[in-house]
């Protein structure tokens, strides 16, 4: 009798079984599952190859094209080269938000001081 060959087809099928009854709890189960770690089995079914580095230095230097030919855009007269593209908020509009700050937090303290 090879009794070592026997318990590894044993546990062999054991692990089948339950990889059945977890598939099946899965698809019967109607609560939510906990999370935890899949599978050893299970996670290495999941893996994806990785990148060469020829396809990483290619779609490198296919996303810097992409940016640098966003960023050479043509401006147009109407809109004037500004230092801060993004920026959208005049000076004096920014001079007024920053002046109602100022006499908010000078009304804070005078009522935090009466408080006192």
């Amino acid at each position: 009798m090879d009794i070592h060959g026997i318990l590894t087809e044993l546990r062999s099928e054991r692990a089948r079984i339950d990889q059945a009854i977890s598939a099946l709890e899965a698809v019967n189960s109607t609560e939510r599952r906990t999370g935890g770690r899949m599978p050893r089995a299970a996670a290495a079914q999941r893996r994806r190859a990785g990148m060469s580095a020829a396809a990483r230095r290619k779609l490198s230097r296919l996303l810097k094209q992409r940016w640098a030919a966003g960023k050479m855009k043509p401006r147009t007269k109407a809109e004037p080269a500004r230092a801060n593209p993004a920026r959208r908020m005049s000076p004096a509009g920014r001079n007024k938000i920053a002046t109602a700050q100022r006499a908010r937090w000078a009304a804070w303290r005078k009522k935090r001081a009466k408080a006192v």
